[in-house]
């Protein structure tokens, strides 16, 4: 076709949207999350970015993938702000700017890095010629969330008062980890209560919990 395929993707949407779930692939996977790369020492950082481009050339085809980079790639919006941690932040994105801008001789290497707030990246960091694909993901419409939800409840014991519609079409902001969440939450109800099948009754709770735990920031997959 004459054209040469993206260098580099970036993922973006809300949590819970599967950004970070791989695919199977039979390149080289290598995995990292951007606050990772924030090390104790300055330079250990910039370092530990050239070593793991290194790798990924030496076992090529390979594809990186860059989780959170919002931790690293975030826009400056104070020039004279001179904290430790901003300044590790430059070094690592300037690094990471230098690996991405020597992609021209690595054409079997592919970066892809995923984020929940792209309005916050430095707009160099994924200009084209560097990130030359976004794709964003979306919250679950009503086909959606029930496919989620028959996926999810398909090897649990429902009671026959179990309707999942009302939770299917319900307005509430739910995502793919949500839906999860719901119904195990509604399984260890179940459970707590000497219980062998889920009522309709659990999954209400548990969607009062996974909303509030949500709303109040505690991290999901956290059950209380």
């Amino acid at each position: 076709m004459g054209t040469k395929p993206p260098k580099g993707v970036i993922l973006c949407g809300p949590p819970g949207t599967a950004k970070a779930v791989a695919n199977q692939t039979s390149a080289t996977f290598l995995r990292v999350v951007g606050s990772e790369l924030i090390r104790k020492y300055l330079g250990d950082g910039p370092k530990l970015v050239r070593q793991l481009f290194q790798v990924a050339e030496e076992h090529a085809p390979s594809i990186m993938f860059i989780d959170e980079i919002e931790a690293i790639g975030t826009k400056r919006y104070d020039s004279n702000s001179g904290g430790e941690r901003e300044i590790q932040q430059t070094m690592l994105e300037l690094e990471l700017l230098n690996q991405l801008g020597g992609f021209d001789s690595r054409e079997d290497v592919k970066v892809i890095m995923a984020t929940k707030q792209i309005e916050t990246l430095d707009p160099v960091l994924i200009r084209p010629g560097r990130i030359d694909k976004k794709i964003v993901f979306h919250l679950p419409d009503e086909k959606t969330k029930k496919h989620i939800f028959q996926i999810h409840t398909s090897r649990m014991t429902l009671a026959n008062d179990v309707t999942l519609d009302d939770l299917i079409m319900a307005k509430d902001d739910f995502s793919g980890a949500d839906i999860k969440a719901i119904c195990t939450e509604a399984g260890l109800m179940a459970l707590r209560e000497h219980r062998m099948k889920a009522t309709n009754e659990d999954f209400k709770k548990s969607k009062e919990s996974v909303l509030y735990k949500k709303h109040e920031g505690i991290p999901e997959g956290l059950y209380l």
